[in-house]
């Protein structure tokens, strides 16, 4: 099995939910909640790109200063 983006594991949990229960459609709250749940792996795979591109560890400090919310 290949690897998934954030993005592409979203989509096969929404088509998976359906599987499971066709008659229930999924609330825009539900998908946001996986979608927060999926950062993470959203990060990861940002910094995993950028370090394997450039070799050296300014991934972390790229992710932080480009995607990361400010924190108010």
């Amino acid at each position: 099995m290949a690897n998934k983006t954030a993005l592409q594991t979203l989509i096969a949990w929404g088509d998976e939910m359906m599987k499971q229960e066709p008659m229930k459609l999924l609330s825009f709250a539900e998908a946001i909640d996986k979608a927060v749940e999926l950062l993470e792996m959203e990060k990861e795979q940002i910094i995993d790109a950028a370090e394997r591109w450039k070799g050296t560890n300014f991934a972390e400090q790229y992710y932080n200063e480009t995607y990361k919310e400010d924190k108010q």
